[in-house]
């Protein structure tokens, strides 16, 4: 069955757009400098990665030899104990946080949730989906999470198990929370009942290689640990990893007669080419491949600070962090740009980021003042 004319034209005219907007995006934390050419074969296949990736399963269009790889890779990265990790590829940050809530609300039924008010959205979406009472802590001015506000809530609540949601690399300001503050802080209080779940989504994938080195992995006191594949790494789709411990995954793992294997995720059916993807990836890249990208980043980011700050405005970024922060822009700026704004605009300096293109932005935001200067001057005048 041929395409026909008017949806061929709809087909090139959607091609078009996309591409105008991948070029000129430079607010949201997705790479594009990506080629999974070699994998196109794949995608004539119905590859579905349903049920637990470490299991066998009467269906065998999958990539489960690939996610296990992908897991057994970011276990090792997030120095998760050797003999006890469980995981597997979401369909993004989103799901890996509902996973990591959904594991720590079967130990603590009754337990409080904390997080603080920089957390990503989908966690307070989250936490009403599985019916958990929760508390939200202040943020520091960088967007990390207030430990006195925290610690002061916790001594209130300190008879309720506790689950915290930490944050590395929050939306807006990529602030990271401490994870081995948090674990200290319920030591004090004397806190056992307690769950710490690290949402990782941005900064997770480079997160060993920031120095000074800022704890949030296994070691550190984290239970689970969720990042996004799209984002630092780069997919053609969404996708996302949550990394457990396989001693607590088990608690809520049921076996499903229909599938011939235990189903010990939120969706059931999953994308099955997303593992792939992110196994070649990481194939590909290795960590000295991650690492490189991350200073290219850092490098980048600190370029950006440098000439904003030169011009004199008002650009900052939290140690080490890839996403650069300075007073909202103009809306024309914004959609220009796609820049997520709130109170203050930020730019994520991701891998495909040049300084070419920073110079590019910053050229448009010095047309931009310069017109608005010579519209109040001239108000003056008249």
């Amino acid at each position: 069955m041929e395409i026909n004319t008017v949806q061929d034209e709809q087909i090139q005219d959607l091609l078009k757009k996309v591409k105008q907007a991948r070029d000129t995006f430079l607010g949201y934390p997705v790479s594009k400098d990506f080629d999974f050419s070699e994998l196109n074969e794949f995608l004539k296949y119905p590859i579905n990665n349903l049920g637990d990736p470490f299991e066998d399963s009467t269906y065998k269009v999958h990539t489960h030899e690939m996610e296990k790889e992908v897991i057994n890779f970011f276990a090792s990265f997030f120095r998760a104990n050797p003999k006890d990790y469980w995981g597997y590829v979401t369909n993004g940050g989103s799901e890996s946080n509902l996973y990591g809530l959904y594991i720590a609300r079967e130990l603590y039924p009754k337990a409080m949730v904390y997080y603080s008010e920089s957390t990503h959205y989908s966690v307070k979406k989250n936490i009403h989906l599985l019916n958990i009472s929760s508390i939200t802590i202040r943020s520091q001015e960088n967007g990390e999470i207030d430990y006195q506000d925290l610690e002061s809530t916790l001594q209130l609540n300190r008879h309720i198990p506790a689950i915290i949601l930490t944050t590395f690399g929050t939306t807006m300001m990529e602030a990271k929370d401490d994870v081995s503050k948090v674990k200290g802080i319920l030591k004090k209080l004397a806190i056992q009942d307690h769950y710490i779940h690290c949402d990782a989504a941005l900064s997770g994938c480079y997160g060993p290689f920031i120095e000074p080195r800022i704890p949030f992995d296994f070691q550190d006191g984290a239970d689970s640990i969720s990042i996004s594949g799209h984002k630092f790494i780069g997919s053609p789709f969404p996708s996302g990893v949550i990394i457990t411990k396989r001693t607590l995954k088990d608690r809520i793992s049921k076996g499903i007669s229909y599938i011939g294997s235990y189903d010990t995720t939120i969706t059931g059916s999953r994308n099955g080419h997303s593992p792939l993807f992110l196994w070649y990836a990481i194939k590909k890249l290795g960590i000295e491949g991650l690492e490189k990208r991350y200073q290219h980043c850092e490098e980048t980011a600190s370029y950006c600070v440098d000439r904003l700050t030169s011009l004199g405005i008002k650009a900052w970024r939290n140690e080490k962090a890839i996403t650069v922060v300075f007073p909202k822009v103009s809306q024309a700026i914004k959609e220009k740009w796609q820049l997520a704004t709130e109170d203050v605009s930020h730019l994520i300096c991701m891998p495909n980021v040049t300084k070419k293109q920073i110079d590019e932005f910053i050229e448009d935001l010095m047309i931009e003042n310069a017109l608005e200067e010579n519209k109040i001057l001239n108000n003056i005048l008249c």
